[in-house]
């Protein structure tokens, strides 16, 4: 890895060349938004940590580990939480202004007009407003004074200390930092998690290229067996009084609430309008016509960059007692978001007479969010729910109001004016309905509804889980985590298990009876509107499913989550966004090939089973492109034939026959659907998931116009003259860490990691998606009580200088796996925290 003085050789070398730039758009080159470089980046260079700083919370120390984890410790809560801020504030100071500035649409003050589309969406879509209405719940809450004092911290490291060496180059100063900023950092994980305009694609793609191309390659259900509530698991639930409820079904797959969908709702032409409301519209305007606010390619096209990630998912898993080699539950855990320099996650350690935990949160939140106490360990993967719905509306010709309910209705509506560097400032008019925010694009028009866009209470749920003492507790708090939508999966010291899938989970109805939500709503008949819901206010729960109902499992024998399908039968909707189902089929085949052997397992097995590389989708195909290959009259794939007959299906860096299969596969969904899609208009962003890929019938539509096994030979020829051309030996040469980048990657390159061989693919538990920069962006594997290890996909440390940048970056990339125990550690603190005018 870099060292030091390399880096300080490299920083000589750009501050003698002039270079810069910042990297937030792959298709603009921002040279100029730079400052002219200066002595300032060799102040950068020297960052150091004071021995003390002034509180006027109350002292405090932190101590830092040999992996830059700071360990927090003091007699009061705030004095601690002062200090959490000001370490994360030394560490990752730019990474969260950026953030911020992010959802806050403030980019484009940085970097000019090639950020206007993105701070448009986010401003249009007022996370900050929503961020201010849950502080201000948080604020009356037990967490309120903390998140306050945390942002004392954070404030004392931009007024007194050497900024990074990111706000040099771009001759920029950050903020004082906020509580409502720390809100709208959960804000932002919580969209990227759950805000899905997939109803709107899907409307698009039924446009272009008929309902019965959506009914083929986009079902709602995928056809596995392998949920995660699987008829195997045995586990009691909640009753309707929420105690505990032993025998209410043979099987936690039957005694919970289930998974499948509602039925599939009409298109949005016959879903009814505004005219079959019960009382009658009143006349139109003065001309008396209005105009529909239609949703099309150009909406749906600007939508679509600011959804989730593709591929973001995660792995989570437990096992009792029961099955473990200590008799204490095992927890392991890797959530597969963004990949990035430096991680998305930061690791400390806050030791209070009431609080010891140790785990992971994001840069500009307080609260460990996955991690473990003295009690027990919690973690959490996607559940892919649908909490997000589009409306179309009546809307009068001059744009100033809508129909809703029989009547006309003025938008509420506020003007912001976005700042631009090196360019005239924006001025944009954010409309508001009764659902929440209005989208608008070339005259094209939605309106959303989102779960995040109401008061949240998630902050104090985290609050509490960190104090937790025993399952009873955590239950009780995991009431209030109502964002995002998360499989929680939880052990304690005491050895009880749970699953609880968080969050609020929408209820629809259309003329009385519950509908999905996978469609876009007459918003002027207000149809499928969510009961209680408050955009930008404070909300009930009566328009949610009831927490009792939700799905979940008390003290499950073994359970594992891959964003799979819930369960087979739900009793509520909870959605259609899963994900394949390769990763949980695997995990639970592992799972249970041990435990039926009478096997037990221990942290070692769980370690060993994240870094699991089976990928089956080349079981599912591999013999039937071999068996294409023996079909075919041609001796030029012979040695290809023989590679892939004698591949394990292992993405491993050193794998010929995984390299094949990768560079394979992606020309062969390329071949199957591409002439079509691109006539369509459609890009690949829109072909269906890997398991629709792999699971086509040979009958299928998509085969008319040749053969499937004449498909697959095409794709085999793409794919040997890409390898050929680019000089690609095995796996890792083109699986690299090559799209892990800074913000600043193009015009400053140095700041990345390093580009190395690495294993997995996007249907390996050991996940890794070289196209998306999306892998395991924290792996822990914990005993509560006993032995907990975890690592990063870098270091902790956002500061190019620091040892502590990228340490953990090779161990992470080769599987391996550091110490997360809960010592203080000896010796004289770092940093001393002393009261203010005692220094």
């Amino acid at each position: 890895m870099t060292n030091d003085t390399t880096r300080r050789t490299v920083l000589a070398g750009v501050l003698a060349a002039g270079v810069g730039g910042l990297a937030l758009t792959d298709a603009h080159d921002l040279l100029d938004q730079f400052a002219p470089l200066s002595g300032d980046a060799w102040d950068a260079a020297d960052r150091t940590l004071p021995e003390t700083v002034e509180s006027s919370h109350g002292e405090a120390s932190i101590r830092y580990d040999e992996f830059g984890v700071p360990t927090i410790s003091a007699d009061g809560e705030e004095a601690a939480y002062f200090a959490v801020g000001y370490a994360q504030a030394f560490d990752r100071l730019f990474q969260f202004d950026l953030q911020r500035r992010v959802m806050r649409g403030q980019v484009s003050e940085l970097v000019g007009e090639v950020m206007l589309d993105d701070d448009e969406f986010h401003v249009a879509m007022d996370f900050a407003g929503a961020a201010e209405a849950t502080w201000e719940h948080v604020a009356d809450t037990p967490a309120g004074p903390l998140v306050e004092a945390y942002a004392d911290g954070v404030n004392a490291v931009i007024e007194d200390e050497q900024l990074p060496l990111e706000f040099e180059l771009l001759g920029a100063e950050p903020e004082p930092w906020t509580p409502v900023d720390s809100m709208l950092m959960e804000k932002q994980i919580s969209w990227d998690l759950t805000g899905n305009f997939g109803e709107l694609r899907e409307a698009l793609i039924a446009e272009r290229l008929g309902d019965d191309v959506v009914a083929e390659l986009y079902p709602d259900r995928l056809d596995h067996d392998v949920p995660i509530l699987r008829d195997e698991i045995e586990a009691d639930r909640l009753n309707e009084n929420g105690e505990e409820d032993a025998g209410n079904g043979e099987s936690a797959g039957i005694g919970t609430v289930s998974t499948a969908t509602a039925p599939r709702s009409e298109s949005a032409e016959s879903a009814g309008s505004a005219g079959s409301a019960s009382d009658p519209l009143p006349e139109d305007g003065e001309n008396g016509t209005t105009t529909t606010a239609n949703i099309g390619p150009a909406l749906t096209g600007w939508l679509s960059q600011f959804e989730s990630p593709p591929g973001v998912g995660s792995n989570s898993w437990v096992v009792s007692g029961d099955h473990t080699e200590s008799g204490l539950p095992i927890v392991a855990y890797d959530p597969h978001l963004t990949l990035m320099t430096p991680p998305l996650w930061y690791e400390q350690h806050v030791e209070t007479p009431t609080t010891s935990v140790r785990g992971a949160t994001f840069p500009g939140v307080p609260f460990v969010i996955t991690g473990a106490n003295d009690s027990g360990t919690w973690s959490f993967t996607n559940v892919g729910a649908d909490v997000l719905d589009c409306y179309e509306y009546d809307i009068d010709e001059d744009g100033e109001r809508y129909r809703y309910r029989g009547e006309w209705r003025e938008f509420d509506t506020e003007e912001r004016e976005i700042a631009v560097a090196s360019g005239e400032n924006r001025t944009l008019t954010l409309r508001k309905t009764v659902h929440g925010p209005v989208l608008e694009r070339e005259g094209q028009t939605v309106g959303v509804a989102w779960t995040g866009h109401t008061a949240t209470r998630t902050t104090e749920a985290i609050y509490e889980f960190e104090r937790s003492d025993g399952l009873d507790e955590v239950l009780e708090s995991t009431r209030k985590f109502d964002l995002p939508t998360q499989n929680l999966v939880y052990a304690d010291a005491d050895g009880r298990t749970m699953y609880y899938a968080t969050g609020k989970l929408p209820i629809r109805e259309v003329d009385g009876e519950p509908v999905s939500g996978n469609r876009i709503f007459d918003g002027s008949a207000g149809e499928g509107e969510w009961e209680g819901f408050t955009p930008f206010g404070e909300s009930s729960w009566d328009g949610f499913v009831p927490f009792e109902e939700k799905p979940h499992a008390i003290e499950p024998d073994v359970l594992a989550t891959a964003n799979q399908r819930v369960a087979d039968d739900p009793e509520h909707y909870v959605g259609v966004a899963y994900a394949a189902p390769y990763r949980g089929e695997r995990i639970y085949d592992r799972l249970d090939e041990q435990l039926e052997g009478g096997e037990p397992t221990d942290p070692d097995f769980h370690r060993e089973l994240q870094n699991d590389t089976y990928d089956g989708r080349a079981e599912q195909l591999v013999p039937d492109l071999l068996d294409a290959l023996a079909a075919s009259e041609t001796d030029e794939f012979d040695d290809t034939a023989d590679t892939l007959a004698d591949w394990d299906y292992r993405m491993n860096r050193d794998s010929r026959g995984a390299l094949v299969f990768a560079r394979w596969f992606d020309h062969y969904r390329h071949q199957l659907f591409e002439t079509e899609f691109e006539d369509a208009g459609l890009d690949e962003s829109y072909y269906p998931n890997d398991w629709i890929v792999a699971t086509l019938p040979e009958d299928g539509e998509v085969f008319d116009d040749r053969s499937k096994a004449e498909a697959m030979l095409g794709a085999l020829e793409d794919a040997h003259s890409e390898i050929d051309a680019e000089g690609w030996e095995t796996y890792g040469d083109w699986n690299s860490t090559r799209t892990i980048e800074h913000p600043f990657a193009v015009e400053a390159p140095f700041l990345d990691y390093e580009t190395a061989p690495t294993d997995g693919s996007r249907a390996t538990v050991k996940n890794y998606r070289v196209e998306s920069a999306v892998g395991a962006s924290w792996r822990m594997v914990v005993e509560p009580g006993g032995d907990a290890t975890a690592i990063l996909p870098g270091g902790n440390s956002g500061d190019y200088f620091s040892p502590h940048y990228d340490d953990q970056f090779d161990q992470w990339r080769n599987g391996e796996q550091k110490p997360m125990d809960r010592t203080t550690g000896d010796g004289e603190p770092d940093v001393s925290f002393v009261v203010e005018g005692d220094k």
